[in-house]
């Protein structure tokens, strides 16, 4: 698998764990708010470090670190993905997977064949804002629908979570994204920030904090492990 990036310990990407964050390349949405456009375009090959140097560092960190997370760009793109994560498991680490769901097949045969131990899938928008959101024409959200009922009515942990900023998401678009999920095991609303890496030349705005809030308790009203992420 395409291996671009490699941080050697986290405490936040994988939720009760200590891990490794693992970055794939390449992404089938062009999200103008993405923070990673250097995974998503202009892709410099010679960045690519390779599985080698995620397989030593995990043989190195046994006993500290307890699993790793993968992440993109769009890591459900890769067709050896299954194969990597064999070989992680096979070290005895707990995999989390970060996922836009748009490849609901993909993930159903991973978790069929019990390679993941958590998922994370972004909720971009309201079924009617997907399009605009992902920067993708006529985009189908029944993709995300499938996603979606797999996790919810599956035995894996996971949770949804949006990105929240001005320039896309409205009050009122939290309250639907809510109400589209209602009931999913935890839901997390993301405040946006500028890594100066953006896929987008405009400018790109976060919400203030009592707005987040506002948001928050509005869809706590779907989902009662709601959270936010990031203020």
């Amino acid at each position: 698998m395409k291996v671009f990036g490699l941080q050697k310990l986290t405490l936040l990407d994988y939720p009760g764990n200590v891990a490794a964050t693992v970055f794939t390349a390449g992404c089938n949405m062009r999200c103008p708010f993405c923070h990673n456009a250097g995974l998503v375009e202009n892709i410099n090959p010679n960045e690519e470090i390779g599985e080698n140097a995620v397989f030593d560092l995990l043989k190195k960190r046994k006993g500290i670190l307890d699993g790793i997370c993968i992440t993109g760009g769009e890591p459900l793109l890769h067709d050896d993905l299954a194969s990597f994560i064999k070989q992680v498991k096979a070290l005895g680490y707990k995999v989390k997977l970060d996922t836009n769901g748009s490849f609901p097949n993909k993930l159903e045969l991973l978790l069929n064949e019990g390679l993941l131990d958590y998922v994370a899938v972004d909720i971009k928008n309201r079924k009617e804002k997907y399009s605009l959101t992902t920067g993708l024409k006529n985009f189908d959200t029944k993709l995300i629908d499938e996603t979606i009922n797999i996790l919810k009515n599956g035995n894996v942990d996971y949770e949804f979570r949006t990105t929240v900023l001005k320039n896309f998401h409205t009050v009122e678009d939290i309250r639907a994204i809510a109400q589209w999920i209602e009931g999913a095991k935890a839901y997390y609303l993301q405040n946006f920030v500028d890594t100066g890496k953006l896929l987008s030349k405009e400018n790109m705005e976060p919400w203030d904090k009592d707005t987040l809030n506002n948001m928050l308790e509005i869809a706590k009203n779907y989902i009662s492990n709601c959270e936010l992420r990031g203020i």
